[in-house]
C-alpha cells in the first residue's frame, strides 16, 4: 500500500537542509508520494527509513533490467493502466526467435539481417532489441554453442528457453556475461531454474497455465529472494492471452497485488502460422500490455511498423514531439540551393524533409524552436511570428552558406512575409506551397 506524504514525512530526517530540490522536507514527502521525486534525491535519510520508503514508494509493477551492451534495457515500473492518464515509459522489447538446431552459418547470416534493422525516426534510433534461443534438441552442447555465438557476436541480448535445467546451465555458461532472461521457471522445475537464476543474479520467467497458476509459483520464488520475475500466464489463444494482460495489470495497479506486480513476456510466434497474423498480434500486446514480445523472424514489413506503433505509444501524450532548432541539410545542399524555414514539431519536419527529398532538390532547411507547434497552431499562437522567424534566420548561420538573399515560408504562414522582410532587409521573403504534398513540385519549378 503506497504512504501517503504526511507518513512519508514522518520518516524522513526534517532537516529541510534543501539538498533534495526543494525548500523543505515536507515537500519532498509530497513529491515522493506523487511520484515526482526519487528517495535517493535524500542524502540523509536513515536506513531503517529508506527500506521502508522504498518498498512503500516502489512502482505496483516491478522495473526489470535485461541485458547488458548497447541494447540492454527496462521493463516494467508502469504506474497507469491508460498513457492518456500519465504516460507509458519503458517499451515493450521486441525480439526474434531462433532454434537451437540452426547450423552456424546460418545463425551468422541471420543475425547480420537482423541487426541491419535499424531506423531512424524523430531523432531515435528504433531497432529491435533481443534474440529468443529456443532449446529444441535436448543437446546442452549445442545450446551453449548457439548462445556463446549469439552474445558474442552480436548486440542483441538474449532469452534463454528450456524446460531442461542442464541445458539452461550451458546457456548461461556461454552468454551469462549479457544477462540473459531464463525462461521458464513452472510448475516442474521451478526450484533448479530459481537456483540458477539467483546463482547467476539473472531475470527469470515464470510460466503457469493461468493467472491463477501463476501465484504459487511467484510466491514462492520471492519467499527464495527472487524479485526480477516476468510473468507468462500460459494462454497462446488470442483472446485468452489479452485477457491475462489486462487482468495482470489492472491486478497491480487497481488491485493493489504485489504478487502479480511484474512484466509480462508474449509469443505470438506461437500463436499463428502466418507472420502477418503474427505482427498484429504483435501490436496488440505492444498496445496491451507486453514487456517483451517474441516473433518467429525480424523482416522489415513486420519490424518497421511495430517499431513505430511503440514510439507513438510510449511517447508522452502531453508533450509533443521535436526535433532540435537549426539547419538541416537535405541532400546535398550549396551556395545556391533554396532555404525553407519551418517548425520544429517533428511531424512537420520528416513530411516536409521527405517532400524535399523527393523533389531531387537539395535545399537547406531550417528549424525554428516553436514549443513543438506545427505551422498553423505556432503562428495563430505567436510562436511562428516574423519578427522572431526573421531574427532566427539571421542568427541561425544560414547567410555564410548561401550566396542568395531569398527564405521560403510555409504557406499557413503567409501572413507574416512582411514581418519577416523587415527584419530581413534586402532579402526575398517568398511564400511556400500550404500542404508539403506540392513542395517537389513547387522546387522543381523555382
Amino acid at each position: 500500500m503506497a504512504l501517503t506524504g504526511i507518513q512519508i514525512f514522518k520518516l524522513l530526517p526534517k532537516t529541510n537542509c534543501k539538498e533534495c530540490g526543494v525548500p523543505t522536507c515536507l515537500a519532498f514527502a509530497m513529491n515522493l508520494a506523487s511520484g515526482k521525486a526519487e528517495l535517493d534525491s535524500c542524502p540523509y535519510v536513515s536506513d531503517e527509513a529508506r527500506e521502508k520508503l522504498a518498498e512503500a514508494s516502489a512502482p505496483p509493477i516491478r522495473p526489470i533490467a535485461i541485458g547488458k551492451g548497447v541494447r540492454s534495457f527496462k521493463i516494467g515500473g508502469e504506474t497507469v493502466l491508460y498513457r492518456h492518464e500519465k504516460t507509458f515509459f519503458n517499451q515493450t522489447a521486441l525480439g526474434g526467435m531462433i532454434c537451437s538446431d540452426i547450423a552456424g552459418s546460418d545463425l551468422e547470416t541471420k543475425l547480420k539481417i537482423w541487426n541491419a534493422f535499424q531506423y531512424e525516426r524523430v531523432g531515435f534510433n528504433l531497432r529491435p532489441e533481443l534474440v529468443a534461443l529456443k532449446d529444441v534438441t535436448g543437446d546442452k552442447d549445442a545450446f551453449f554453442e548457439k548462445a556463446k555465438q549469439i552474445a558474442e557476436t552480436s548486440e542483441f541480448n538474449l532469452v534463454l528457453m528450456s524446460d531442461d535445467p542442464a541445458v539452461m546451465k550451458a546457456g548461461i555458461e556461454g552468454s551469462g556475461f549479457k544477462k540473459p532472461l531464463i525462461y521458464a521457471a513452472t510448475e516442474t522445475n521451478v526450484d533448479e531454474f530459481g537456483a540458477l537464476a539467483k546463482e547467476h543474479g539473472l531475470p527469470l520467467v515464470v510460466k503457469a497455465d493461468s493467472v491463477e497458476g501463476l501465484i504459487p509459483l511467484i510466491e514462492q520464488l520471492t519467499a527464495n529472494g527472487l524479485k526480477d520475475l516476468m510473468l507468462d500466464a500460459g494462454s497462446r489463444d488470442i483472446k485468452q492471452s489479452l485477457e491475462d494482460q489486462v487482468v495482470i495489470r489492472r491486478a497491480a495497479l487497481k488491485g493493489g497485488n504485489r504478487t502479480l506486480g511484474f512484466p509480462t513476456i508474449t509469443f505470438p510466434c506461437e500463436m499463428t502460422s502466418n507472420l502477418d497474423m503474427e505482427a498484429l498480434i504483435a501490436a496488440m500486446f505492444v498496445a496491451k500490455y507486453g514487456g517483451i514480445t517474441i516473433l518467429s523472424d525480424l523482416t522489415g514489413e513486420t519490424l518497421f511498423p511495430l517499431l513505430l506503433e511503440r514510439l507513438n505509444i510510449y511517447t508522452d501524450p502531453q508533450r509533443p514531439m521535436t526535433v532540435t532548432e537549426g539547419i538541416y541539410e537535405v541532400g546535398n545542399p550549396d551556395e545556391n540551393s533554396p532555404v525553407i524555414v519551418t517548425t520544429n514539431f517533428a511531424l512537420t519536419y520528416f513530411i516536409v524533409s521527405g517532400e524535399i527529398e523527393g523533389s531531387k532538390v537539395s535545399t537547406w532547411l531550417l528549424i525554428k524552436d516553436a514549443e513543438g507547434l506545427s505551422v498553423m497552431t505556432a503562428w495563430a499562437a505567436g510562436k511562428f511570428a516574423g519578427d522572431d522567424v526573421g531574427l532566427f534566420v539571421k542568427k541561425s548561420g544560414i547567410m555564410d552558406k548561401v550566396k542568395h538573399t531569398e527564405v521560403i515560408i510555409p504557406g499557413y504562414a503567409a501572413a507574416i512575409a512582411g514581418d519577416v522582410e523587415e527584419e530581413l532587409p534586402g532579402w526575398t521573403v517568398t511564400v511556400g506551397p500550404r500542404e508539403a504534398a506540392h513542395i517537389p513540385g513547387f522546387l522543381k519549378a523555382k
